[in-house]
């Protein structure tokens, strides 16, 4: 294997992603970064935290958002800090992809969300993943997690949660979130499991990561 590899994972909400990353990096003794990448992202830019967190792939895209969603606002240009525009959604999403593609260049790890496939479609040693699951398998770990919801409100919560991720990497990348074509395999996790998942995984690794 190479001497650096990355795991990129987009996951529908449930599929396990967060706990199938939790795994692979105990295996493979690398970390994994999600809400991190935020945290690195302020540190470089001097930009609060919070405003990154509040304008991540879980949170819904403003009214101006959603009218430019039909092409790609990520140019790979980060701006300087006397621009009036420098702590603007566009601005905060290229200093995450500044800290993806540098993380990318110098250490093995596994990225969540992000949008980190397409950012690192043109790299070596990258296995770029999407995690799905049928949807009576994502309410039911769902469900496990919040035991006084309602169906309702279960289906409700993943629709919602999976809606802004897509509206999310459509606004950024100008793609679909569930396009194939942009990932190398997808895995549907409820054939699997947690555990089989990540062997899969891990075989598929010494593939596209010699």
């Amino acid at each position: 294997m190479m001497e650096h590899f990355v795991i990129t994972i987009a996951r529908e909400k449930c599929a396990g992603g967060l706990l199938i990353a939790e795994e692979l990096s105990n295996r493979l003794f690398i970390p994994y970064y999600d809400r991190d990448i935020m945290r690195r992202a302020s540190d470089v830019s001097g930009i609060n935290e919070k405003l990154y967190a509040a304008n991540g792939e879980d949170e819904r895209l403003g009214f101006r958002e959603m009218m430019s969603a039909a092409k790609k606002v990520y140019t790979g240009e980060v701006l300087p800090p006397d621009s009036n525009d420098y702590v603007s959604t566009k601005n905060l999403f290229s200093f995450q992809a500044k800290v993806i593609k540098e993380m990318a260049e110098h250490e093995s790890c596994i990225i969540i969300g992000k949008c980190a496939n397409y950012l690192l479609k043109d790299h070596e040693n990258v296995l770029r993943l999407f995690l799905y699951a049928p949807m009576e398998a994502r309410k039911a770990r769902m469900a496990e997690m919040n035991l006084t919801w309602t169906e309702k409100e279960i289906t409700k919560k993943i629709n919602s949660c999976d809606k802004r991720r897509s509206e999310y990497y459509r606004y950024y990348t100008g793609d679909q979130w569930r396009d194939a074509s942009n990932y190398d395999v997808a895995i549907d996790t409820s054939k699997y499991g947690i555990d089989g998942s990540v062997d899969l995984i891990l075989n598929l690794l010494k593939v596209y990561c010699k």
